[in-house]
């Protein structure tokens, strides 16, 4: 068994490491405002950047059953396959239509990372899990960090143009698939597939712990409908209605998909921010900077994870987090109302960290919460939620049909006032109830 989990967390970090080897991200609006497509900067800004939002949003709970029926491995080797579309599609067009597919491809591509990180919770004992998913994450930040690292080497030694990186990209996804050989199959899923349950004693290290704020009654309807080899929707009902009638998942459910949001609107409109500064540096330090953030970040959360291990108290979590939603916001000010592009940079750098501390903790304390078997559907739901946040800032703000018609810089603006807003609103709500208790108990 000890064997089994390691090899196969191995193999998911192998790929997870290839699939994040992307050296034509850091660079990614460069490339579509050169010389090889036929598009303006307001066109990428407006018309090409939102349709992978709402590809991503319109395909992701499809692929979340899609993947558990399938039972997980075809969609890890849909995505490989997806992103050696997206970046051939990139290198074989130049119109503005074809760079909108590839964005739908993208979407795809994002919605089937569900897949690589929801296998283990089918496919590796519970007991593992923790180590498991940190390896994974882990190797995903070094395979970003790397591609971070090589871009920057390649564009600032001029060995290559920003397009020549894409066939390094397409290359990794090249790896990334054949390496998909080595997965182990998986014989059942969780909703889908289910093992069917054995008579016996249970040993207790087996036994299924009983998460916080889940009282004996929803705990029992879970063990009831496994026990009886339950439908898939009558499983996937009671996992959603348990959690949700949680109110540690709902609080923390919340800041997973209000910080996940917004770091997915600034990382998708921050090359378009750059390319925006009138002194534009002669050597784009994108490469350097982002793996500056994705070392920055992966400390952070190594912080996160340190500190929360029953050294902070749910509360001092809460304050904790509205306190960074607020600093994230200065950070994305910084990054958008100075003339200094090198500041800007530094901006983006620390509101990368920022944000790995925050969704490090808010994980966490959702993990508490919930049913050891939910945790792939509830981050699942939380992502939808977050995409839909995501979908109506691209909808007010960004998109051709936005009544507000905002330049670069205002957009970025809203981005920094919608992290500032809710962090002093929780941060106000959190110190009201910590009152309002205090005041019961004298």
């Amino acid at each position: 068994m000890e064997h089994s989990w390691l090899r196969i967390s191995g193999v998911l970090c192998v790929f997870g490491f290839l699939r994040e080897l992307r050296p034509s991200e850091p660079y990614h609006s460069e490339i579509l405002l050169g010389e090889w497509y036929n598009v303006t900067q307001d066109q990428v800004n407006r018309s090409v950047y939102p349709i992978g939002t709402y590809s991503y949003l319109a395909l992701l709970i499809v692929v979340f059953l899609v993947t558990d029926y399938l039972r997980y491995k075809p969609m890890i080797i849909a995505n490989a396959l997806t992103g050696i579309i997206v970046w051939t599609v990139l290198l074989t067009t130049s119109t503005l239509f074809g760079l909108q597919i590839s964005e739908v491809f993208y979407g795809f591509y994002q919605a089937t990372e569900v897949a690589y990180y929801s296998y283990i919770y089918a496919k590796v004992d519970k007991k593992y899990y923790p180590r498991v998913t940190s390896h994974t994450r882990a190797a995903m930040f070094v395979g970003k960090l790397v591609a971070g690292l090589i871009a920057q080497l390649l564009i600032g030694f001029d060995w290559m143009n920003y397009q020549q990186l894409m066939y390094i990209s397409v290359g990794s996804q090249v790896f990334a698939l054949l390496w998909t050989v080595l997965l182990p199959k998986v014989e059942q899923s969780l909703y889908f597939h289910q093992q069917v349950a054995v008579s016996g004693p249970v040993d207790k290290e087996d036994a299924p712990e009983q998460p916080q704020g889940v009282s004996n009654e929803q705990f029992n309807e879970i063990s009831v409908a496994k026990k009886d080899h339950a439908q898939p929707l009558q499983l996937l009902w009671a996992h959603f209605h348990i959690a949700y009638t949680n109110g540690m998942v709902l609080q923390w459910s919340l800041w997973y998909a209000v910080s996940l949001a917004g770091n997915l609107q600034v990382a998708t409109y921050i090359q378009v921010l750059w390319k925006s500064f009138e002194n534009e540096p002669k050597i784009v330090w994108n490469g350097g900077v982002d793996a500056a953030l994705t070392a920055l970040a992966a400390l952070f959360s190594l912080m996160a994870g340190y500190l929360h291990a029953g050294r902070l108290k749910t509360r001092a979590s809460l304050l904790s987090v509205a306190v960074l939603a607020i600093l994230e916001g200065g950070c994305i000010l910084l990054a958008s109302w100075t003339s200094n592009i090198y500041l800007s940079y530094l901006g983006y750098v620390l509101f990368g960290g920022v944000f790995g501390f925050i969704i490090t903790v808010a994980s966490a304390e959702l993990a508490k919460s919930m049913v050891e078997d939910s945790f792939a559907l509830i981050f699942g739901i939380n992502t939808l939620i977050a995409l839909l946040l995501q979908t109506i800032l691209t909808l007010i703000v960004v998109s051709e049909s936005a009544n507000l018609q905002l330049n670069t810089f205002e957009q970025f603006t809203v981005y920094a006032f919608y992290f500032i807003v809710i962090g002093t609103i929780y941060f106000i709500v959190v110190v009201v109830q910590y009152l309002i208790t205090c005041s019961k108990n004298t």
